[in-house]
This record gives structure tokens, sequence and C-alpha cells, in this order.
């Protein structure tokens, strides 16, 4: 038996996550079905990450053992022929027997994208979190570097995950605006006025840690939102992470605007 690594990426819009669940189809499901219409077999398809209904992934890694005789690099190309268009194998090898894609993954990164314009996007609905109030970037820079280092994010937990520690180290935490963005007017900056970005801007939200709570970047991302708009100060993040109170950190942001980038091994 051979142990195969897959590199996937996929729009999660129409699949209730990566899990198999009952009664609802899952990117899981999807990709299983496929490998046993290729090698005859009932496959174990071991994921990094469930990610949830909507979630997209340009970087889920999954391992499954096989003993078809079919070269580790073509699995890639055998299987796109049977899967759907918003599923695709990026990548495919074989690794060694003891390589489990979730307990031997080190790190994970995951872009976070919000749509900030007055009016929403209909070609990136399913793509990104529309905010239509103006972000303060800057604010929102600010608070994000409080998140690094090893801390308890119990107030960035929903409830629902099985965890047993809240402890997660943060390695990066970004945020970068598309270049083409106009902003605030000369006049406005004269006057001392926020620096906000109020017209058709994409903004990407980056983080990479040993680990994730459950919905934990959500959460993150949509107490920087609160932040962007002047609802909490970006000096209330250390405060908050310390105080392990959820109700004290911002709603969770949707799901279409997560992103699973990378897995580390």
């Amino acid at each position: 038996m051979r142990n195969i690594k897959l590199t996937i990426e996929y729009d999660g819009t129409s699949y209730h996550g990566w899990q198999s669940q009952i009664n609802a189809l899952a990117v899981q499901d999807v990709i299983k079905k496929a490998i046993k219409k290729l090698t005859g077999e009932d496959c174990n398809l071991i994921g990094s990450s469930r990610t949830d209904t909507g979630v997209h992934a340009i970087g889920q890694c999954a391992n499954f053992f096989t003993a078809s005789s079919i070269p580790p690099d073509k699995f890639s190309y055998a299987l796109n022929n049977l899967l759907p268009e918003d599923i695709v194998i990026r990548h495919s090898e074989e690794v060694s027997k003891d390589f489990h894609a979730r307990f031997s993954a080190k790190g994970k990164k995951y872009r976070y994208l919000i749509h900030n314009s007055v009016f929403p996007s209909a070609l990136m609905r399913n793509r990104a979190y529309h905010v239509h109030y103006p972000l303060d970037l800057d604010s929102m820079k600010k608070a994000a570097g409080y998140f690094l280092g090893k801390h308890d994010f119990s107030a960035f937990k929903a409830s629902g995950g099985s965890e047993k520690t809240c402890e997660r180290t943060i390695y990066g935490a970004s945020l970068n605006i598309d270049k083409g963005t106009v902003l605030l007017s000369a006049e406005g900056r004269q006057k001392n006025r926020p620096l906000v970005y109020p017209h058709d801007a994409m903004i990407e939200f980056e983080i990479t840690g040993n680990g994730f709570l459950y919905n934990m970047v959500r959460i993150i991302v949509g107490t920087l939102v609160y932040v962007g708009i002047g609802k909490i100060r970006a000096e209330d993040i250390p405060d908050i992470i310390e105080s392990r109170d959820r109700t004290r950190a911002g709603i969770t942001a949707p799901a279409q605007g997560l992103y699973l980038v990378e897995v580390y091994y």
C-alpha cells in the first residue's frame, strides 16, 4: 500500500465544508467518490483542515492509502478528469507511511478578503465579505500586530469546537489593499482625518500560525472590521485577548471570504 498526498484547490460555495456529513454534500465526499471510480477502492481520505460551509481552499492537503499501480504524480491528472470544475487536484505525490494530513501539520496560512465598497460586487459575492462602511486600514494593521505570538485565544473561538487547549501561536498577520484604490482626498488628509479607503477596495488579510480554533480566523477578521469602523480601538486588542471573553471580540465574519492557502509540514 502506498500513501498518496493530494494538494487541493476548491470553491466551497456549493459544499457543506470539507468533512463528510449525513444528508449534505462535502468536498471530501466528492473526492472519495472520484478515487473509488479511479481505483475501485473505498479509501479513508484524511484532510488537513475541516473547512466550513462556503469556505474555499487554495492549498488544502489530504492523504489516502492505495494499492493502485497508478504513478503518484498521475493521480492529479486522472482525478481531475473525474472531478467537477469547482474542485481541482493541484499536485499529487507519494509520502511516507506515517504521514497524516492533519496530525503531521506544523502550521497553516489563511487568507481573508474584505470588499470595502458602497455597493456589493455581483462577481465577488461568494468570494469576499462586503463591508460598506469606510475602513481605517492603518488602525486595522495596528490591531493585527497584537495577535502575534503565543496567546490563549478563547475570546476568538466559537462555541462547538472540540479543542483541548485554546493556546495558539501566530507567526504572521498582515493587511494589504489593492493598488488601484483611491485614497482619501488631500483636503481630508490635511484635516487630519483617518486614512480610509471608501471606494471599491479589496482588502486582503493573511494570517499564519501553528493552528487555529473553531472560527478563530473569521472572529479575528470580524474584530478587525470593528476596529476599522471605530467600534473597537486597536489598543484594546491585548485586553480582549487577555480577557478570554468571546463577547468582547467582534462578529464572526462570513465564510465566503475565507481561504485555506497553505499547510506546512
